[in-house]
């Protein structure tokens, strides 16, 4: 029989540490548990100070670790219930492909959304969305010892210019796209309901359909020794060590959904440095803003190239018939600056 941890509000860094340190002791369990005061946490393979911006993050008194299982950076506060489910790597209710796991443990989640009147549904690979197709959890999984980790949270609400301001943000143009996709893109139960429902009947309705899926749970306490594992690991994980570790630098991007990013590309030519900070939607162009020191004739037509750029394929081809045509009928003037080079920008990896 799984253990439940209903651990209710608790410090930022134990909500985290939490399903470590139990997946580390071979402890299956499901943890609910609400993070008393707001945390950044890390994806394993994620460069932190590439990802976060850590001086904001130090003036805010917001905690940063890095969690040891894959995902995107997220912001966490005690507006969120999160689902924390460990299980031993040989339990056979656990399916081989990620994806069906992903699928299969995002049910009670979805339930508990559908019981409070909102459609939600799963959107490959970790995304939970509304009807409307906007964001409303986001979930992460992986090895941690011997068990399986899988884990996500209910928005009950969501501080939209909190999570886009812990970001690292190049400039300011870079910083309002990610908060208007944000806007955009990832919702809660107080947007979609007009008011935020109580948080023990959400912590209560989570459960009951966990245990639809994985049957009765034994309620249980955190013993020393689970305890006593979580101070090490928030000193292992918050370590300057393992925040600046990994290295992977994931460009100059911010994962907003699946399928939805916010991301910078620079290019120096021979007229200048290209900047072009863009809105991709499943490969598809939304916001797109033109900037850099290159010389661009008619200024004012930038907007409507930037228009003209906006819901199209982002492939080569298409870009560059597009690029083409607006520098022909406008007479565009860039010296040492092509269309060609605005694709490859766009482009660029």
């Amino acid at each position: 029989m799984l253990k439940l941890f209903n651990l209710g509000e608790m410090p930022g860094l134990d909500s985290m540490t939490v399903f470590h340190a139990l997946a580390r002791l071979g402890i299956e369990s499901l943890v609910v548990a609400s993070p008393r005061d707001p945390i950044v946490s890390v994806g394993y393979f994620e460069d932190t100070e590439e990802s976060v911006d850590l001086d904001f993050c130090v003036e805010q008194a917001i905690s940063v670790m890095r969690r040891e299982i894959g995902g995107g950076t997220t912001y966490l506060d005690r507006d969120q219930v999160f689902y924390q489910l460990i299980l031993r790597k040989g339990n056979f209710i656990i399916p081989i492909r990620i994806v069906d796991r992903y699928r299969l443990f995002s049910r009670p989640p979805i339930q508990t959304y559908r019981r409070f009147g909102i459609e939600a549904a799963f959107r490959p690979i970790n995304d939970l969305c509304t009807r409307q197709g906007r964001k409303i959890a986001g979930e992460a999984g992986g090895d941690i010892g011997e068990c399986m980790v899988f884990a996500g949270g209910i928005l009950i609400d969501f501080d939209h210019l909190k999570a886009s301001r812990v970001v690292r943000s190049p400039d300011l143009t870079f910083r309002d796209m990610v908060y208007r996709s944000m806007k955009e893109n990832i919702t809660s139960m107080k947007r979609e309901l007009g008011e935020a429902p109580q948080r023990k009947e959400v912590e209560s309705a989570l459960i009951e359909e966990y245990e639809k899926l994985l049957g009765p749970m034994e309620p249980a306490e955190l013993s020393p020794a689970v305890r006593e594992m979580m101070t090490q690991l928030e000193k292992d994980l918050t370590s300057p060590r393992s925040i600046s570790g990994k290295g992977v630098n994931p460009r100059m991007q911010v994962k907003i959904a699946e399928g939805v990013r916010v991301v910078q590309r620079l290019r120096k030519v021979p007229g200048g440095l290209i900047r072009i900070t863009m809105e991709v939607r499943n490969n598809t162009l939304g916001d797109i803003t033109i900037s850099g020191d290159c010389t661009f004739s008619l200024k004012d037509r930038l907007q409507n190239l930037e228009r003209a750029l906006t819901g199209l394929k982002l492939e080569r081809d298409v870009l560059k018939r597009v690029l083409d045509g607006f520098h022909s009928e406008y007479s565009i003037q860039s010296p040492q600056v092509t269309a060609e080079d605005l694709v490859e920008t766009m482009l660029s990896q």
